[in-house]
């Protein structure tokens, strides 16, 4: 490297983080937009709008809203006035019910007979859907349409049913070599070779590179009969087994699976596609997205582990907004990439994380607006079953008897995320 190449190249790792640090941010107000704006149109009093927790970094009053930025940058925020029912009354009074009548007492101090009409639970259950589901779907699209931008500009790389290369003999996950006891390959067995392609296993026609993936982990240590196409000639192969082997996870990478294994890699062609592929991608992106938001704690738990004990941090743990920036700014450093492929790899990361905020969000457990828009659900499920059985209208449901839920994945949200701040500070995530 050319002198004074590297402190240049630090000062574009460091704005290109800075610049991703800013559209997470922007991400994270337009989220709320996608609250604020229908509640506004609703006529719901809404009296603060930040990015941000904590101490207060700098706001304005625009009529009866405060507009700001907070310190802690792990999220947002529109205060909607009366989130809990006014008048709820419980037949068995204990320590839940009172801790919702103290959350609602709190609430109650301010708001004046002005606001009547205009609180959030004075709405009807498809105003207070619509208000809750705006954030999720504002993420949902912002995704999209990164992704499809990515996807219908620069092009995504996909694998084909056209062999690449044979491997010569059984690996392990992650290993790179054969050495003399590696028995061969089921594929080398069969007569594999690179430019077949491969259009039938045994005896189902293969249309795409993941159900043919799908059918060859699934076969186990299963019979195998290929056909192929080679030199404009179909040709059936010699007749093999696929065998178990640890692979990669397809919904989790960083965990390995005991799977159907062939020996052979499939050739890599860059694809231009339009909103039905980018929605076809976005799912299976979404099944990862979702297997490791289910482990997330248990990830997290493993990310605190290896940086205590010095463990080099899995390239597919979990990140924080921090981490997020920091793997942006590295692309944008690195000189062995085009100008076009570092737009399109931190155009992605950002829609990945959007996709990532959907998926979390939609979680029906508060403090997520997936926990509010369950709320809502349930009050409108049970009105209409009080209303078919000629039963009274049991009144809204009393959504201020899940704080204590709400707080318990606060604060479990609030110590992951600061575990995960520290790690990428002191341990991050490296892609090159």
């Amino acid at each position: 490297m050319r002198t004074g190449t590297r402190p240049v190249t630090v000062l574009v790792e460091v704005l290109a983080g800075i610049l991703f640090f800013a559209l997470i941010i922007l991400s994270v107000l337009l989220h709320e937009c996608g609250h604020f704006i229908p509640a506004k149109i609703f006529g719901v009093k809404v009296t603060e709008f930040f990015a941000g927790f904590g101490p207060k970094m700098w706001s304005v009053e625009r009529g009866e809203t405060e507009y700001g930025f907070k310190w802690i940058p792990l999220g947002g925020y529109v205060r909607l006035v009366g989130m809990y029912p006014a008048e709820v009354h419980h037949r068995h009074a204990n320590k839940l019910t009172k801790l919702a009548d103290e959350a609602r007492a709190a609430e109650a101090e301010e708001i004046t007979d002005a606001d009547r009409g205009r609180l959030f639970s004075d709405k009807p259950v498809w105003q207070r859907l619509i208000i809750m589901s705006g954030g999720i779907l504002t993420n949902l699209l912002l995704a999209f349409l990164l992704f499809w931008g990515v996807f219908g500009i620069y092009g995504r790389p996909a694998e084909t049913t056209t062999v690449a290369a044979v491997t010569p003999c059984v690996q392990m996950a992650r290993t790179q070599e054969c050495s003399s006891d590696d028995p061969p390959a089921p594929a080398a067995r069969a007569g594999l070779q690179p430019g077949d392609r491969i259009v039938s296993f045994n005896g189902e026609q293969v249309e795409s590179w993941s159900q043919l993936q799908e059918l060859i982990r699934d076969n186990g240590d299963g019979g195998v009969r290929l056909e192929v196409e080679r030199d404009g000639h179909l040709v059936a192969l010699k007749p093999t087994r696929t065998i178990l082997n640890e692979m990669p996870d397809i919904n989790n990478p960083g965990r390995s699976v005991k799977v159907g294994y062939l020996g052979f890699s499939p050739t890599m062609v860059i694809v231009h596609s339009g909103p039905g592929d980018t929605v076809s991608q976005m799912w299976v992106m979404s099944q990862q997205s979702l297997s490791a938001l289910a482990r997330l704690p248990v990830l997290t738990w493993n990310v605190a582990s290896d940086m205590v004990t010095g463990k080099t941090r899995d390239v597919n743990s979990p990140m924080s907004i921090v981490g997020a920036s920091r793997v942006a700014g590295d692309i944008a450093g690195n000189g062995q990439l085009t100008f076009g492929d570092k737009v399109a790899s931190g155009t992605s990361l950002l829609g990945g994380l959007n996709l990532f905020l959907f998926w979390f969000n939609v979680v029906p457990l508060p403090p997520m607006d997936g926990g509010h828009i369950a709320g809502a659900i349930y009050e409108a499920c049970k009105r209409r079953i009080f209303r078919l059985a000629g039963k009274p209208d049991p009144g809204p449901a009393d959504t201020a008897m899940m704080l204590p839920v709400a707080w318990v994945i606060g604060v479990l949200m609030l110590a992951m995320g600061l575990i995960l701040v520290v790690a990428d500070v002191v341990s991050p995530v490296k892609i090159f």
